[in-house]
């Protein structure tokens, strides 16, 4: 599977917001949409960071009440690691586990797709290798329809 079919699945939908946004700002699309990472986008709308749940923890307690007003552009991850559609599930599974990502924004060419979250992944890999293991029982104990 890649992950093209799974943003077809589960939609494509990215909660942004401008580098130019107060830290406040970006934290309310967090609670109001209940995510766990807003994408940072240029006036383009392409990603050029992205801010988390963790990043928020992080820097209220190093910032405190100065966070409120900082702007995105100054606290959000600029190394920004992204996938493209054509990618496979077990791929972008190793990106994110080996840079420790929860949330994998997807891009084609110049423009946002969709993000992944770690869970999407490993849910939709779940599904597969249980349909994979459902076909072999079938076939080995000669019930599959071949």
């Amino acid at each position: 599977m890649q992950v093209g079919d799974l943003l077809r699945e589960k939609g494509q939908e990215v909660i942004t917001v401008p580098a130019t946004a107060t830290a406040y700002e970006a934290m309310g699309k967090l609670v109001e949409h209940r995510i766990g990472s807003v994408v940072v986008v240029d006036e383009t709308g392409f990603p050029v960071g992205i801010i988390t749940e963790r990043d928020f923890l992080r820097l209220s307690y190093e910032h405190g009440e100065k966070l409120r007003g900082m702007k995105v552009a100054e606290i959000m991850t600029r190394d920004l690691l992204v996938g493209i559609p054509t990618d496979t599930l077990e791929y972008a599974m190793s990106i994110m586990t080996t840079n420790r990502l929860r949330h994998l924004p997807i891009v084609s060419g110049r423009e946002l797709v969709g993000i992944i979250s770690i869970g999407d992944v490993v849910k939709a890999l779940l599904k597969e290798t249980e349909a994979t293991n459902r076909y072999l029982k079938d076939y080995i104990s000669g019930s599959y329809p071949a």
